[in-house]
């Protein structure tokens, strides 16, 4: 196999855009789409747009269509059973973020995953490309930082208007979406806390709904999180203010590091904080520092991109994966830990209890206004491919 013959199933704003990428690369190439709505195709930009094969249904797309991989960019919760279809038909897959919408979900597809040893799956988690955010890892697993004692990162610049929410009447629904800002905006942040800095052993959470608009789901959320090591951590997000903040700052052993408006400093201890407290014989005093600027890129303009050919070379010539599937069910349950904890008011304990997640979920659907105003003949949220969207 010279090329990966990949099909992208979703042509919404997303979907468009990995069917003009797959397009672009020299490994891959765009054979088919599939989408429930036929005027998706329109969005399609690609030379051989003419000789790209179409399907509105999604079975016959498996089985028919002359491809060896999916790309899923579909409404979240019909990630995991495309996902598992396309795995029994043999086909490698790439799921759009979040890779389901709940914990529980989740290891289904995982599982399901496991029985498939020889396809290789993939999440697209685009902003572990970033050169910064691999600098960041690298400065972590080095141990050039030390240890970790404090993460804050506060991610405000997602602001959305109310006539982005009124778009869609599944947005911003329990329904449609299964969350607000966390399952929407930030699972890249998440991925990468948990990338960055392992998962945290309790986390509490303040979350308000609806706060900034006429949502049902959260569009601001306080989470404080503490690690096995007595590290801390800090993590903020809402949709709701302007202008907003994209502040990563790493309080380490060996100085503060902190990544802003595209630049990544480091403020790096002469002597580790610890050392110097225990032994400096001054009442006031810090240790001193150097201040570096860390030379590396805050943008990729190609992540995207760059995460499809990884994924085909893995096929083709046996490349590690950037980010693979399984990875993506540990943001996904951080950012669960925080809406339950902020849906009940108590801390919740790491790993959170899927079980109880998933049917807290299931009640708040149940009382939906979009399920009783809007879709009262909707019965299972899971079932319906019903949209050409993506986020």
């Amino acid at each position: 196999m010279e090329k990966l013959k990949i099909g992208v199933a979703g042509i919404g704003n997303m979907g468009a855009v990995h069917v003009k990428n797959i397009s672009e690369l020299s490994n891959c190439q765009i054979e088919a789409v599939c989408d429930i709505d036929a005027g998706a195709f329109a969005r399609i930009q690609s030379p051989n747009a003419d000789q790209i094969a179409r399907f509105t249904d999604y079975e016959q797309f498996l089985a028919q269509a002359p491809i060896d991989a999916v790309l899923i960019a579909v409404p979240h919760y019909d990630h995991p059973n495309m996902a598992i279809a396309a795995m029994k038909h043999g086909k490698h897959i790439i799921v759009e973020k979040p890779i389901a919408v709940h914990k529980q979900e989740a290891e289904r597809l995982i599982n399901a995953a496991a029985e498939f040893p020889d396809l290789v799956k993939c999440a697209m988690f685009n902003q572990r490309t970033i050169p910064a955010h691999r600098k960041i890892k690298q400065l972590i697993d080095t141990g050039e930082l030390g240890d970790i004692r404090r993460i804050n990162w506060i991610i405000t610049d997602w602001f959305r208007s109310q006539l982005y929410y009124d778009s869609g009447d599944w947005r911003a629904s329990w329904r449609g979406e299964g969350g607000g800002v966390l399952l929407n905006q930030c699972p890249h942040q998440l991925d990468l806390m948990q990338w960055f800095f392992g998962m945290p052993e309790k986390v509490r959470a303040a979350a308000k709904f609806g706060k900034y608009h006429n949502i049902e789901v959260e569009d601001e959320v306080n989470a404080y999180l503490e690690y096995a090591n007595g590290a801390t951590g800090n993590f903020i997000a809402s949709t709701g203010e302007a202008p907003g903040t994209n502040r990563l700052e790493i309080t380490a052993e060996r100085g503060r590091l902190v990544f802003e408006h595209g630049k990544l400093k480091f403020l790096r201890n002469e002597i580790p904080t610890s050392e110097f407290c225990r032994n400096t014989p001054l009442k006031f005093s810090i240790p001193d520092y150097w201040q570096v600027e860390i030379p590396a890129a805050a943008t990729n303009q190609n992540q995207h991109r760059d995460i499809v050919e990884n994924f085909a070379n893995a096929i083709l010539h046996g490349e590690k994966l950037i980010a693979p599937l399984e990875e993506g069910i540990r943001g996904l349950e951080l950012g669960n830990a925080m809406l339950l904890s902020g849906l009940t008011d108590k801390n919740v304990a790491l790993p959170v209890d899927s079980t109880e997640y998933a049917v807290r979920l299931e009640e708040l659907i149940a009382n939906s206004r979009y399920l009783k105003e809007i879709v009262p003949q909707a019965t299972n949220c899971n079932n319906d491919f019903n949209n050409s969207f993506t986020n």
